[in-house]
């Protein structure tokens, strides 16, 4: 069983620390690693401060997270917190699936690729960072679904979660709603959002096998 690193160093010499391959050859920052380190260059020029949050490097400016940078099988990424306030206007932003009500995050399949989008991801990063010097938020989006507080704050503090919890169908995603409404306490509803965090990540509704 690992542990997510606290260390941002970690990030980029072992990984994440979130699953088991951790640490080894096959982990998904060893086939990115170069486009990430090109990702935190431009991050660390633009005046962001560099933090460990939910195992992954987060940027931060004015007391608030800007970005978080991400290592996938298949890709690497950049992901803006409030990408509801960005204009996007180079079309750049890619959403991370077909629920994403924003785009939110600069995509990549090709190390070589974050130079060529550096001036774009510069003037973006520009645009968040005077969002939050500003105190500016995203309007609040009423949900169809109404989440539990503890589910919100499980979502807010995971990334990851957050993504495959809104790629759930609305029926998978109420499955959870009603499963967690029905536990007595909180701390019960804490315990069974991560007793149902690796279905969630599976595309799997509360009631599935």
């Amino acid at each position: 069983m690992t542990a997510m690193i606290t260390n941002v160093e970690h990030f980029f010499e072992s990984g994440c620390g979130r699953c088991e391959r951790f640490a080894t050859p096959d982990c998904s920052t060893r086939f990115w690693l170069d486009g990430l380190l090109e990702l935190r260059r431009i991050c660390l020029d633009a005046g962001l401060s560099e933090h460990a949050k939910w195992g992954h490097p987060t940027y931060m400016h004015a007391g608030r997270n800007i970005a978080i940078m991400g290592a996938f099988r298949d890709d690497f990424r950049l992901t803006f917190f409030d990408a509801a306030l960005m204009r996007d206007p180079h079309g750049a932003l890619i959403g991370q699936g077909p629920n994403s009500q924003h785009p939110d995050c600069f995509m990549f399949d090709d190390g070589a690729q974050v130079a060529a989008a550096e001036p774009v991801i510069r003037e973006y990063l520009a645009e968040a960072m005077g969002y939050a010097e500003q105190g500016i938020r995203p309007a609040k989006v009423e949900r169809e679904v109404e989440l539990p507080d503890e589910l919100v704050e499980a979502l807010d503090s995971d990334p990851e979660l957050a993504q495959a919890f809104a790629l759930l169908t609305p029926g998978r995603q109420r499955s959870y709603v009603f499963a967690l409404n029905s536990a007595k306490t909180s701390a019960t509803k804490v315990a069974r959002i991560a007793k149902y965090r690796d279905k969630i990540l599976a595309g799997k509704g509360a009631l599935d096998r």
